[in-house]
């Protein structure tokens, strides 16, 4: 069961970085942005602060900022 808040973003490999997730899904504006987020520990990953901007992400994973969440998608 999906819940209406949480935005899907497909991606069309089996795996996205973090700070590439975060400009896809426009979360961030430009790679700096990203890592400052990061850095200050206001990223969380599937619900833990995540501290690393290369961080894998995949299909399910859940990726939280500023209150807004998004999934990761499997291609569509």
């Amino acid at each position: 069961m999906s819940n209406p808040e949480i935005e899907e973003i497909p991606i069309r490999d089996d795996m996205i970085r973090l700070g590439q997730l975060l400009k896809l899904a426009n979360l961030v504006e430009d790679g700096v942005e990203a890592t400052e987020l990061i850095k200050n520990g206001l990223v969380k990953v599937n619900n833990d602060i995540e501290e690393r901007r290369g961080r894998q992400l995949h299909p399910g994973d859940t990726v939280t900022v500023n209150g807004q969440t998004v999934r990761i998608a499997g291609r569509s």
